[in-house]
């Protein structure tokens, strides 16, 4: 898969902010509350891009989206340590792309997904962490029909428990930097 058409066709994680009308207290209080799980992973996040890497990022993001304004706040703080500016990607304004990039065969967001110099795809990491992603995937794997009398109570069910998952506090961010470092240690 490639995206080098896509390069210059998103806004800085800046523009994204500035312009959310829809949960930016709650992304901003994410974005504040964020602290390094451990100075060895700051580290790493410090020295990855230095290693003679030419990578992009892109962010296929919505502000209405809850996982987004809970994930993408440390997202950011990993790639400000990596010395990386993402270009966002609003779904909405970038359908084709974000079908490249289903989750269970629908639009799941955020996806980060990461390229080299040439646009191709070295990696992608969501719509959230895998321990708080498990439920849907149990989910999705069973409860095949829609119209079935049931779905919809195991869907509130499923999504309850994402939420117990995510817990109150910012433990669940530490989930988010060691996937993404799995993932960088990949490419």
């Amino acid at each position: 898969m490639n995206l080098l058409h896509k390069k210059g066709t998103g806004i800085s994680s800046e523009q994204f902010i500035a312009g959310m009308t829809k949960n930016k207290e709650q992304f901003v209080s994410w974005q504040k509350q964020f602290a390094w799980p451990s100075d060895e992973d700051r580290a790493f996040f410090a020295k990855w891009l230095t290693e003679d890497r030419e990578v992009s990022c892109f962010i296929l993001m919505a502000e209405w989206c809850g996982d987004v304004v809970r994930n993408i706040p440390v997202v950011l703080h990993i790639l400000e340590q990596c010395g990386i500016d993402p270009e966002i990607l609003v779904m909405e304004q970038h359908l084709e792309t974000m079908d490249q990039f289903l989750t269970f065969g629908g639009r799941s967001i955020p996806v980060v997904i990461f390229t080299d110099k040439n646009g191709n795809v070295l990696g992608q990491w969501g719509p959230r962490p895998a321990y708080i992603q498990e439920p849907m995937a149990k989910f999705k794997q069973h409860n095949t029909d829609r119209e079935a009398a049931d779905y919809e109570a195991n869907l509130k069910d499923t999504r309850n428990e994402i939420l117990r998952r995510y817990g109150e506090g910012t433990e669940y961010q530490a989930l988010i930097v060691t996937e993404m470092r799995q993932l960088l240690e990949r490419m």
